[in-house]
């Protein structure tokens, strides 16, 4: 009888890829409905920037430690 363990990484992964879809979706909402007091270089939309970098990481993180993909020993 062999016990499966589910990586940290995963849960991490997850984490990451769940908190990159909430920024991306604020970043995209932001720039169709820009705030009345803007903050200073708003126009870069950092949240759509920051939220697809979270959203790769987090998806290589899932990918790469998705349980029943170790090797087997």
């Amino acid at each position: 009888m062999s016990k499966r363990y589910i990586p940290i990484w995963f849960f991490i992964g997850s984490l990451l890829l769940v908190y990159g879809i909430l920024i991306f979706g604020a970043g995209i909402y932001q720039a169709f409905v820009p705030p009345a007091q803007p903050t200073v270089l708003a126009e870069l939309h950092a949240g759509i920037w920051w939220g697809a970098l979270l959203i790769v990481v987090g998806g290589a993180y899932c990918y790469g430690f998705w349980p029943g993909r170790q090797k087997r020993e």
